[in-house]
């Protein structure tokens, strides 16, 4: 990368007023005044990012209080769970990332055992939500419920019988 110029970068407003009277007078067209006027773009690129913030900001704030408001508790509990098996499945990543992984099959199953109960968790999450019931018209709640435990059970059957 070759070096910038600081020289345009240094000159105040007032310098830069100087040097284009100077260089007017001279008959050139001067390289402090190009440098002075690219600076207000800047400034309004920063405003509109302040603004996008804020922005972001009134979206996510309108989401959670859309969300405290029309979910059900039961989808609450069940998105409070999946993140809790989300931040799980992190924290064991993260330990053997820092740790190392030596038992290797422990890590593989409680890892997988994360994944797979996020994976049974969503499952019933969309079974058992209002806006589904026209894709799932015979399964009720507790037959989905039904569902969700027989198949947490074999996979961590399966994941205590892989640790040996």
């Amino acid at each position: 990368m070759a070096p910038k110029n600081r020289n345009n970068r240094d000159v105040t407003p007032s310098a830069a007023s100087t040097a284009q009277t100077s260089a007017t007078s001279s008959g050139s067209a001067p390289q402090a005044a190009v440098s002075t006027s690219a600076k207000p773009a800047v400034n309004k690129s920063v405003s509109s990012s302040s603004s996008s913030k804020q922005d972001w900001n009134s979206v996510v704030v309108n989401l959670a209080n859309s969300y405290r408001d029309s979910a059900p508790q039961r989808t609450k509990l069940i998105d409070a769970f999946m993140t809790f098996l989300v931040v799980a499945g992190a924290l064991q990543f993260l330990y053997c990332v820092v740790a190392g992984n030596y038992p290797f099959n422990a890590f593989l199953s409680g890892f997988s055992a994360t994944v797979g109960q996020f994976v049974l968790t969503a499952s019933l999450r969309i079974q058992t939500t209002e806006a589904n019931k026209s894709d799932f018209p015979s399964v009720s709640p507790e037959r989905a419920f039904a569902d969700f435990v027989f198949c947490s059970l074999v996979l961590h059957f399966f994941c205590v019988n892989f640790i040996n």
